[in-house]
């Protein structure tokens, strides 16, 4: 009993959701939840240094989720870690979300791959009473050379809004943010 039951908690494999504009999207349920993990891939006509560094720069947002009414930098040390507070602007009658994120950086110079994961911040700033904390949250930024000033971008993550709003909401909306920020990265390190 207790192989089977362990072997049902697996997260399931990476389903294919649809592509736009070269950015392909998938999603999972993760193990033991109801919500989907999500996961962008894309490729991008720029050298893999350029995207890390666009990515990395948490000074830089302005391609950043067009949700946040907030994202205040906490801490920066620039190719080594990151700490900074958001907050989601939802429409009413949802509650806005806010969140914590504790970010490692890790680039290799040799093979220029770099890897972003963020994670959430506990105790770094106090809850709010008009605002639902968002606890559950992993984000990874893979970024690796794919030829000549071309580079493979893979975006995964997981989050849990907490409170009051529908799985089957969350679910749907997953699809749509990796492939506005992705694509925000594209237009901008493409423009010609």
């Amino acid at each position: 009993m207790a192989l089977i039951l362990s072997g049902s908690i697996k997260a399931q494999s990476w389903n294919f959701i649809k592509e736009k504009d070269g950015i392909k999207i998938y999603t999972r349920i993760e193990a033991g939840e109801s919500l989907k993990s999500y996961k962008g891939v894309t490729l991008i006509n720029s050298p893999s240094e350029k995207v890390f560094a666009l990515i990395e720069d948490v000074n830089n947002t302005d391609w950043w989720d067009k949700n946040f009414s907030q994202i205040k930098v906490l801490l920066y040390e620039k190719f080594i870690r990151a700490q900074y507070y958001l907050v989601y602007d939802l429409p009413w009658p949802v509650t806005d979300r806010d969140l914590c994120v504790d970010v490692k950086v890790k680039f290799d110079s040799v093979t220029s791959i770099g890897k972003i994961t963020a994670t959430p911040l506990c105790g770094m700033i106090p809850e709010r009473e008009d605002m639902i904390r968002i606890k559950e949250y992993r984000q990874t930024w893979t970024v690796e050379p794919a030829g000549k000033d071309m580079t493979h971008v893979v975006l995964e993550g997981y989050i849990d809004p907490a409170g009051s709003i529908p799985d089957w909401l969350t679910n749907m909306l997953i699809v749509d943010s990796p492939v506005q920020v992705i694509e925000s990265i594209k237009q901008r390190l493409e423009r010609k």
